[in-house]
């Protein structure tokens, strides 16, 4: 296994951490306050998430001796973000979380499950998800029309850099957020004392609750698009560049190291798609039997960012809130248009889509349910009708 590391997996591996880290964590932490986490639970949760995702990349590899690229559910956490907080406030969010894991733990040993998540209409499930991420989309506006010269500066670094290069534009945009944190806003007096004492991790253990209004609107709704949006394209990722993973028992690894991290706040880790593509490809090693080093290393680096998360999360809570939306905004505008026209590319379920787009855009709860499940819920039911009216005539 040694014999297998490079020089060149190892640089490959450290990028994969700090791009898969740095270009979605505001997207973690805004999520988990929407659904009532402290700021210690927030920073608690990212931890949990980051670190489990890490070992979870590193066991896989080690294991498959493939790329095995492990993220966070990022367009989980922007659901998390528009579901808002539910009746027992987050712990009832935590109980949803480890539902969630449990169900991706069943979708990969039983296969009937995994049939029934691929089986829904992927324009649906992509309408659904292009409804949950918009109001985020437009916190980068929003913050330019807060203050232009603490908003403007970042969407500036956001464009020039991702004109260059898209990996590194949501990266480009975070430094721009710190600078204008630095220099652009009054920090306490204290400030270094209260960044020092966060250095040391503090996990936050949560007791989970259950309820019917979680289940349907945080742990049905999160388990859908972080099967449909992370885990399968994951899959495909990794086929496209020459392996041949079997699906079932990664993804239910994925679901257990999701039951491990929700206790402490995190929502859920699936196999990654963007950063699967950086270890998978030639840029992590000329030799496909060695790429697996790249993901080890990324797994590594994941875990000692997830130590730094109290800090980061100290840091970033002294800015403005609608900046660091704003950051978790520009994060999520490649994923919204992706889904976008994904969601209306087919002139068969297009009204469906639309419906189902609407509804979980608006954001309105009914019965306590979160507008994704009663989104999904409609553009099914529009999409049902029109196939019946269909076979009739």
């Amino acid at each position: 296994m040694l014999r297998d590391f490079s020089l060149q997996a190892l640089f490959m591996g450290l990028l994969t951490a700090f791009v898969g880290f740095a270009s979605s964590f505001a997207v973690v932490l805004h999520g988990l306050t929407g659904v009532g986490a402290t700021e210690a639970q927030a920073a608690s949760g990212l931890m949990a998430l980051s670190i489990s995702m890490g070992v979870c990349a590193i066991v896989l590899s080690v294991a498959t001796r493939l790329p095995v690229s492990i993220a966070w559910s990022t367009p989980g956490a922007a659901l998390l973000s528009s579901s808002g907080a539910v009746a027992g406030g987050f712990n009832t969010a935590v109980g949803s979380f480890l539902i969630c894991g449990a169900l991706i733990v069943i979708a990969g040993l039983w296969k009937p499950l995994g049939r029934m998540v691929a089986a829904i209409p992927a324009a649906l499930a992509n309408a659904m998800l292009a409804g949950v991420l918009i109001g985020l989309c437009f916190a980068p506006v929003k913050a330019v029309a807060f203050n232009p010269l603490l908003g403007l500066p970042i969407v500036l670094a956001w464009v020039a850099v991702g004109a260059v290069n898209r990996l590194l534009a949501v990266p480009a945009a975070l430094l721009a957020f710190a600078l204008v944190l630095a220099f652009g806003i009054d920090m306490p007096a204290d400030v270094f004392t209260r960044l020092t004492a966060t250095l040391v991790p503090q996990a936050e253990w949560v007791t989970p609750a259950f309820s019917f209004a979680g289940l349907v609107s945080i742990a049905l709704p999160l388990f859908v698009v972080t099967m449909a949006s992370q885990n399968i394209p994951g899959i495909a990722v990794l086929k496209v560049n020459g392996y041949e993973p079997n699906p079932g028992p990664l993804f239910a690894t994925t679901g257990l190291f999701s039951i491990l991290s929700a206790p402490f706040g995190g929502h859920a880790v699936n196999l990654a798609a963007i950063t699967a593509a950086m270890c998978a490809g030639e840029d992590a090693h000329r030799d496909p039997a060695r790429r697996y080093w790249a993901a080890i290393v990324a797994g590594l680096g994941y875990v000692i960012f997830g130590l730094l998360a109290a800090t980061v999360t100290a840091f970033v809570s002294l800015a403005p809130k609608i900046l660091i939306e704003a950051v978790a905004g520009l994060a999520l505008v490649a994923a919204f248009s992706g889904s976008a026209m994904a969601a209306f590319k087919e002139p068969n379920s297009r009204e469906a889509a639309a419906v189902t787009f609407l509804v979980t855009a608006s954001g309105v709860s009914f019965a306590g349910i979160s507008g994704a499940f009663w989104g999904l819920a409609a553009g099914g039911l529009m999409l049902a009708l029109a196939r019946m009216v269909a076979r009739r005539t």
